[in-house]
């Protein structure tokens, strides 16, 4: 019988992540929607970076490539190039895509590679111990901030709507809403970018004053409006740019 699971290696599970980790949520909801567009597994292959999101390699039962730190795009795009045919698919964290991968990115969106990148952003990098990263906000107090970030954080929708490619952000509170952001982008024609506000209750969460994930995730509910039908996203809204 047919199920997401196929899609999954569920003999390394329990996974690595913390307790409350929201790239769960991510991997569970991207072999859904695999299943769901029929894919099969010898037309698939997921990059990832270095960081928590790019474990997330490891546990896809497919030919996946774990690679360098910021090095996932240029790896997707060289996989692309030889095998037209595959749908490619970066998984990784805002670090790793947006920190030392930014110009990666840039370039990558200029080139309008036909890939999808699948960003698991939670402000932080949460595999060093919870170092402020390139999209933490402004005055959030991290490991490397304890007075608060002074810097305004990258913003990726308008490095990836520059040269008007395929944007869409969402949360791992909306996940419906995640799901159809992820399928219309694998289905999209050209360069595809989900960026996906995610929960890091450990190393991120805890220091803003959240007790666990549940919290988390209700800031998200609250915090976040799904918007139809704009030419840019708000600060606070998740929705679809073609």
């Amino acid at each position: 019988m047919s199920s997401y699971k196929n899609y999954l290696k569920l003999e390394r599970w329990p996974t690595s992540w913390c307790p409350g980790c929201g790239i769960g949520l991510v991997v569970k909801t991207v072999a859904q929607t695999f299943e769901e567009l029929g894919l099969k597994k010898e037309e698939l292959t997921i990059i990832s970076g270095i960081g928590c999101t790019g474990r997330a390699a490891g546990y896809f039962n497919f030919d996946t490539i774990h690679g360098l730190h910021g090095r996932a795009l240029p790896l997707a795009e060289g996989v692309k190039l030889v095998r037209p045919e595959m749908k490619v698919i970066v998984i990784s964290g805002d670090g790793d895509l947006a920190g030392i991968g930014g110009n990666h990115l840039i370039h990558a969106c200029k080139r309008n590679t036909n890939i999808t990148v699948i960003c698991n952003n939670n402000f932080i990098y949460g595999m060093t111990g919870g170092q402020k990263s390139p999209t933490t906000e402004k005055e959030i107090i991290t490991l490397t901030s304890p007075y608060g970030n002074p810097e305004e954080p990258v913003n990726i929708q308008g490095i990836v709507r520059a040269n008007k490619r395929f944007y869409a952000r969402t949360t791992t509170y909306h996940l419906p809403h995640l799901k159809n952001c992820i399928k219309e982008a694998i289905q999209h024609n050209g360069f595809s970018f989900v960026d996906i506000i995610s929960n890091c209750v450990e190393n991120y969460g805890r220091r803003l004053g959240f007790k666990n994930a549940y919290e988390m995730l209700n800031n998200f509910k609250t915090k976040y409006k799904q918007v139809e039908n704009v030419k840019e996203l708000g600060e606070y809204e998740i929705g679809i740019l073609k």
